[in-house]
């Protein structure tokens, strides 16, 4: 294992992303197409919140229901945005954090994913799976 390794050897890149006016229905589309749980939620390339398909599942049916029922998520989907639905205050990590550092917020927060910003630019996402991973490899 490398000592002090940067975050950025791990980082997710090219990150999927969001907008705060874009659909809960494009949303989900993008994680299921995507096999992603979180997606960050952009303002040109500034991180201004964080979605999760737990979010999503909290409004809707959207893992139980099949396609002929698929009516009812539109309809509770058009009652919210994105704006409404996101996380807005992000915890968010530099490039050169290393990944035990990130480990350590993972450990003590209740967090899944990480945005990772440069000059408050994104720059990628680090998620707990991209650390097992990562821990996976060293064995």
């Amino acid at each position: 294992m490398i000592r002090k390794a940067p975050i950025s050897m791990i980082m997710t890149t090219p990150v999927i992303t969001l907008k705060k006016d874009d659909s809960l229905e494009k949303a989900e589309r993008l994680f299921k197409k995507h096999h992603i749980r979180h997606i960050p939620v952009v303002s040109g390339n500034t991180v201004v919140g964080m979605l999760s398909y737990t979010d999503l599942l909290r409004l809707s049916f959207a893992d139980i229901l099949d396609e002929e029922q698929r009516d009812t998520d539109v309809m509770i989907y058009n009652m919210f945005t994105i704006k409404q639905v996101m996380k807005r205050d992000i915890v968010t990590v530099s490039t050169s954090n290393s990944i035990k550092e990130v480990a350590e917020i993972f450990a003590t927060r209740e967090f899944h994913a990480l945005p990772v910003v440069e000059n408050n630019k994104l720059e990628g996402i680090v998620t707990t799976t991209d650390l097992i991973k990562y821990l996976l490899q060293q064995f």
